[in-house]
């Protein structure tokens, strides 16, 4: 390498040593976000940019199609480059999809010399301990949270460090997936030329996001809705509780649309989203949407209210399975209780009225989640949308594990404020309302953005990032 250009790139690397610079890629099934940003000097997250790309190759959260799924990888990194100016060496992608289970399980450590403090190395025995438990055929431990421990006896002890014991016990929340699909994610993300950071779940990451440490004390559930799975998480006493994966989101909607009234996909989005309602009530018989025809043919005439009950009957069945969840959980009981109630995030829940079919269901007061109380202020209000949630929270996570995740390769400032680029889809005629009388339900306005709240440091990440280790060890051993 030529003298003056090595100069450079430890200009660059002592630049990014003093932003740490992070990276977060959400591999979903409808879209793929490559996000970038840096903590501000208010602890803020600023976003420097944000690449989006058509998810092509991932059904309901799992890869099928390496190729289609590199490749998109491959557009939403290169557009977050374009954006910021800022080359991506590696990053924290988030896991979701119908594979993904979660158990319960409590172990103990009988401790060699009890008149030493417990120490962290005490943690860290346990944990492996733990994830060396039999699992199902081709499933893998993923992630080991503790969650209450107790010394000799001694229960409800939440920071083990620095008491006296022989015995150390602790309760679990253990995440488990299959391995097959966790490796071809970073077969994907490696062959894009990217390097894996981290691997996170991805309702833990969107719970970093848009909850606070307030509710997450008093007891909250969060529904992540996203393009093929509903994810869950509850948190109670500031603690992980259950994990659950439901193997259906906002595409499925699109598809009941697509079949009920006969016409493309493409138009069966559209109307999802700018006409559809996840209450029948708010319709009338008379209002009426015009679809062009496909290729000349006669426009199609679909009433509102048919297409409400469409997609009410599938909001219906999934919501009620995520209720399930809840129920297993146990919310009813006292100690259990969801205080701060529920919390809807991802792009499903824009649609307009499932906040309150949400409280309907399950009689638990809900709210809209948004990103933006970790945000930087001059952030863009489309990044503080629901549906960027996942992707802000994989950015926090990565800043947590201090890496260098990007470095600059312009001179110059990247222009303020981010524009984020869509990926371009097929031109399509939009439907048209036809009633010019009709009364339709306005949309809702967000709700006023909670203020406070503090970030909870990861309990133990050292377990799961050995097992990204694992996978990067496995990864190349294949090629």
């Amino acid at each position: 390498m030529h003298p003056i250009n090595k100069q450079k790139v430890s200009i660059f690397e002592t630049m990014n040593q003093k932003e740490n610079i992070a990276v977060g890629l959400d591999i979903g099934t409808t879209k793929i976000v490559a996000m970038i940003g840096k903590k501000n000097e208010y602890g803020k997250l600023e976003i420097l940019g944000v690449g989006k790309a058509k998810s092509l190759g991932v059904a309901r959260g799992v890869v099928n199609n390496i190729t289609q799924t590199i490749q998109s990888i491959q557009q939403a990194v290169n557009e977050a480059k374009e954006n910021s100016g800022y080359k991506i060496n590696d990053v924290v992608v988030g896991i979701a999809g119908q594979h993904i289970r979660s158990i319960q399980h409590t172990d103990y450590l009988i401790r060699t010399n009890p008149d030493e403090v417990i120490s962290e190395k005490d943690i860290h025995l346990l944990i492996d301990q733990v994830s060396k438990l039999a699992m199902l055929p081709g499933e893998e431990i993923i992630h080991v949270l503790p969650q209450e421990y107790k010394i000799d006896g001694q229960s409800d002890i939440k920071e083990p460090i620095g008491m006296y014991g022989g015995r150390l016990e602790a309760s679990f929340h253990v995440v488990v997936g299959q391995a097959t699909s966790i490796r071809n994610i970073g077969r994907c993300v490696q062959s894009a030329e990217i390097e894996l950071a981290g691997l996170t779940l991805e309702p833990l990451a969107s719970a970093d996001a848009v909850l606070s440490q307030e509710e997450k004390e008093a007891g909250v559930a969060l529904i992540d809705i996203g393009g093929g799975t509903t994810d869950l998480a509850i948190f109670k006493d500031g603690i992980i509780r259950h994990t659950a994966v439901v193997p259906f989101g906002g595409n499925v909607i699109t598809e009941d649309i697509k079949e009920g009234c006969s016409i493309i996909e493409k138009q069966a989005e559209l109307l999802k989203v700018k006409f559809g309602s996840a209450w029948p009530g708010e319709n009338k018989e008379n209002e009426i949407v015009s679809i062009p025809g496909v290729r000349g043919r006669d426009p199609k005439e679909i009433s509102l209210k048919n297409l409400s009950l469409i997609i009410h009957a599938r909001v219906v069945e999934i919501i009620e399975q995520v209720f399930a969840e809840i129920k297993a959980y146990g919310h009813e009981t006292p100690r259990k209780k969801l205080i701060a109630g529920i919390v809807l995030t991802g792009g499903g829940s824009q649609l307009k009225h499932i906040k309150q079919l949400v409280e309907y269901i399950t009689g638990i007061d809900t709210r809209l989640g948004y990103p933006n109380e970790h945000l930087a202020g001059n952030s863009s209000e489309e990044i503080s949308s629901p549906m960027y949630a996942t992707a802000v929270g994989l950015v926090m996570n990565s800043i947590a594990k201090n890496t260098q995740s990007a470095y600059k390769i312009e001179t110059q400032e990247a222009s303020e404020p981010v524009v984020i680029a869509d990926y371009k889809q097929p031109e399509v005629q939009e439907p048209t309302l036809t009633v010019e009388d009709t009364d339709l339900p306005k949309p809702e306005v967000p709700e006023e953005k909670e203020k406070g709240g503090h970030e909870k440091p990861p309990i133990s990440v050292s377990f799961f990032d050995r097992y990204v280790e694992k996978i990067k060890d496995f990864l190349d051993k294949a090629e």
